[in-house]
């Protein structure tokens, strides 16, 4: 019986060469003729080394594991698509995708990408089609050149052509996150190998076997494929035995990059896990969001949770590596101007309960230089600039990523047309910073959720 080896959102894994070489180390391990190595986007970017290489340092990696398909997630269109059609030529595995169109209505990169494919493992025939959230042009702004069609109608497509051809099983490469429910529901897939969302996830929808192995390699899953159903097993990589051609390559990779710099030293560690940046406020998004306002000299410093990556704790000495990591994109600072009642509406689009995406409990970002609350329902009870009320009629500037202007996900009262002025590339900001004001951040209450017998005595 055919085995499938799942791997997605590796991301910044590149980062950390042993942690690298551990997860090729496990996918290795586990590997065999009845394997297929399978990986479902964001694999490419974002990190530091991805950053510096443009997504190639993925290559190496590739190779390592022998990756046999992939989709493609949302940031591996971070350097535009020229990058990523060059990075999908020289890749060795079959990248598969079903919904991803050039502007002129050809498939993306159609002499490397497949919309399906048929691979034979133990005996039996498996297809695989990609599928990848219609919302990237709006989510990675090197996208929007691109056009990428409803999910769920390409998908229906691919498995009936994979159908016709006889397959004994039907694997759906998927980086749509939460859209993987809808997903299992309109089509005839064994199982729906997923990504996009960093929580990991094993359960079943309208029959069908649905995975997410979380975010930065900690772990991947071993399918199994039969008659009787998909079965999964999860798989740790910390204590996998390292490939050290991988580590090598990557340490290479980052001493070349020249990031060792030295910018601050921090005495108490900082998180900065997805669970940390998502959970309310925190020291890591308190950092980055003074970083913004000092270097502005705005009123207020926004930063989207979704921006600060996730990785280990900052702790010791600072580096400029480690400014790039929390947000490793080469993207401006900008300011934007915004009223009073405009900047209480983005206040209030930090909560889930105001913005549907993401897991309901999440936080949509941090803040500098205001505090606020917001009640069960997600509506404003409290919201202060320097510690005054928010005029409504007022104006007030607003220091935050440019990636925000652009995408309708994250903060969609602020557009472009809000743009006041633009500063210096943001992990330059963080250095700066961190080299003049040194890097200490507290919790102060800037972000709170209240209980509505809380909110009335606010």
């Amino acid at each position: 019986m055919p085995r499938l080896l799942h791997y997605s959102d590796i991301e910044n894994v590149y980062d950390d060469p042993v942690r690298a070489a551990r997860l090729a180390g496990r996918i290795r391990e586990l590997d065999g003729p009845d394997a297929l190595v399978c990986g479902t986007g964001d694999n490419t970017s974002p990190g530091v080394v991805a950053l510096v290489d443009r997504g190639r340092q993925s290559l190496d990696f590739f190779d390592a594991v022998g990756t046999d398909v992939e989709t493609f997630g949302n940031h591996d269109f971070d350097y535009g698509p020229t990058a990523t059609r060059s990075l999908v030529a020289d890749a060795p595995q079959t990248w598969v995708s079903s919904n991803v169109y050039e502007d002129d209505g050809r498939r993306f990169a159609a002499d490397h990408v497949e919309p399906f494919v048929v691979r034979e493992r133990g005996g039996d025939r498996v297809g695989f089609f990609g599928v990848t959230d219609p919302a990237t042009p709006s989510l990675t702004p090197m996208a929007t050149d691109l056009d990428f069609e409803g999910p769920y109608e390409a998908a229906e497509r691919a498995v009936s052509a994979l159908r016709d051809e006889g397959v004994e099983y039907v694997v759906a490469l998927s980086h749509l996150g939460g859209g993987d429910d809808e997903l299992a529901r309109r089509v005839d897939a064994d199982v729906v190998l997923g990504g996009h969302v960093h929580s990991e996830r094993r359960e079943r929808v309208a029959g069908t076997l649905l995975l997410r192995p979380g975010v930065n390699g900690h772990a991947i899953y071993e399918v199994e494929l039969s008659d009787d159903g998909a079965t999964a097993t999860r798989h740790e990589t910390a204590d996998a035995e390292p490939m050290q051609s991988v580590a090598a390559g990557l340490r290479g990779r980052i001493e070349a990059a020249g990031l060792d710099e030295v910018v601050a030293t921090v005495e108490t560690p900082i998180e900065r896990s997805d669970q940390t940046v998502h959970r309310g406020e925190c020291r890591v998004g308190n950092f980055v969001a003074d970083a913004y306002r000092w270097a502005s000299e705005a009123d207020v410093g926004v930063q989207n949770s979704g921006g600060i990556r996730d990785g280990p704790a900052i702790a010791g000495e600072m580096t400029l590596k480690d400014c790039i990591s929390l947000v490793p994109f080469e993207e401006p600072l900008v300011v934007v101007e915004l009223t009073g009642a405009e900047l209480r509406q983005v206040l209030r689009e930090c909560s889930s309960a105001a913005v549907d995406f993401g897991e309901p409990d999440w936080w949509h970002g941090h803040v500098s230089g205001a505090s606020f609350a917001v009640d069960e329902a997600g509506e404003l009870v409290d919201a202060r600039v320097g510690g005054d009320p928010i005029d409504p009629e007022a104006r007030y500037t607003v220091a935050t990523p440019s990636y925000v202007l652009h995408s309708d996900h994250e903060f969609p009262t602020i557009d472009e047309s809000h743009r006041a002025g633009e500063g210096d590339i943001l992990h330059d900001v963080l250095a700066a910073y961190a080299r003049e004001c040194g890097v200490d951040p507290e919790i102060e209450g800037r972000m709170r959720r209240v209980s509505g017998a809380a909110a009335d005595d606010d």
